[in-house]
């Protein structure tokens, strides 16, 4: 082979080496990238701990089981004993109505005043006519005393007498229905009509309540009608009231609601000095079935958003736990879920990131 040729053979392999190098850099790469020069791990579970490590010098508590009656909160709302609805007994246009709801009104004070000039023209009618009834039958007498009238005419004309003379008081009646009035002292609750509506009989215009006189009406679950009897001072507690007020239940509705299984209690209030309005809600707690409460310190439970959690120690690690929370009282709160007899939690949570 001479120099020529030599030559042309170099220069051809110089060519050819250079991408059989750059794949086998490239297969290297990806070789060495796939971990085969590294040393294998045999597989398993990583070694995991939840929780985190139980802080040095944490006071901690155990849970305790305590014999108590659970507290059962019966609902009820507010009504007056006097609940007054005034209405119309005739059919006339309103005149004016000077009260609003929230005014307090006094017994006989002037409420509604009804449209009187049909009833007065009416009135005049029946007077007239109960006038000249009155003379005829005046004179009918006179002639039957000088036996110039019969027993019949003297009759007929005593009759058309007192017809006119009822005509005439029962005008005078209806006249005084156009003037509504209160019947007793109270609020205003409601107005239904305004200055020239329309009220017809029966219609209800104003209602109005005795604020002296309120109860709480509670629909008591039959399982707890024991918790009251006739007489019994309870305490009530009202929505928006900071203390309860003192109630006495004076009566017991003889009848169970066939779809709540429940007995109406009426608990009349003592206090009825208080700003007390129908339809606040209120309740009564009573006591129900024994169980087993587990009270545990108010500083264990924290809360994140709306959920109640604690912090449970398990083999020196502290894990969070949501729980349900009842009553909180004297400086512990019963824990109705999530916990049990045993468990230790931390007194003082760990602050969380």
């Amino acid at each position: 082979m001479n120099e020529k040729t030599r030559g042309v053979l170099s220069k051809g392999l110089s060519v050819l080496w250079r991408p059989v190098a750059g794949l086998a850099g490239l297969a290297a790469l990806v070789i060495w990238s796939g971990g085969a020069c590294e040393q294998k791990v045999a597989p398993g579970k990583a070694d995991y701990q939840p929780g985190r490590p139980l802080p040095e010098g944490a006071r901690v508590y155990t849970v305790q089981g305590e014999q108590a009656a659970a507290h059962v909160d019966v609902v009820g709302t507010i009504t007056a004993d006097r609940l007054i609805n005034l209405s119309s007994r005739l059919a006339a246009t309103v005149q004016s109505i000077p009260v609003s709801a929230g005014d307090v009104i006094t017994n006989g004070q002037l409420l509604v005043v009804l449209d009187d000039r049909s009833l007065r023209q009416q009135l005049a009618q029946s007077d007239a006519q109960f006038k000249q009834a009155e003379l005829e039958y005046q004179r009918t007498i006179t002639l039957f005393d000088k036996a110039a009238a019969t027993a019949q005419a003297k009759e007929g004309a005593e009759a058309a007498f007192r017809s006119a003379q009822a005509r005439l008081r029962e005008t005078q009646v209806m006249l005084g229905y156009t003037l509504i009035t209160a019947p007793v002292d109270g609020v205003v609750t409601d107005r239904r009509v305004e200055a020239g509506d329309l009220a017809a009989p029966g219609q209800v215009l104003l209602s109005a309540y005795d604020p002296r006189h309120m109860r709480l009406d509670v629909p008591v679950p039959v399982r707890l009608l024991g918790q009251f009897r006739l007489g019994q001072a309870v305490d009530v507690t009202l929505d928006g009231f900071d203390k309860p007020l003192k109630g006495v239940v004076r009566e017991v509705v003889s009848e169970v609601d066939p779809l709540s299984r429940t007995q109406k209690i009426k608990i009349h209030l003592d206090d009825t000095a208080l700003p007390v309005l129908p339809g606040t809600y209120g309740w009564v707690a009573v006591e129900g079935e024994t169980r087993n409460a587990l009270w545990v310190p108010v500083s264990v439970v924290y809360r994140v958003g709306q959920q109640a959690l604690v912090q449970v120690v398990v083999d020196g690690r502290v894990l969070r736990r949501v729980v349900r929370t009842g009553v909180a009282e004297k400086g512990r709160v019963d824990i109705l879920s999530g916990l049990a007899v045993g468990d230790v939690v931390l007194v003082d949570p760990v602050k969380e990131d």
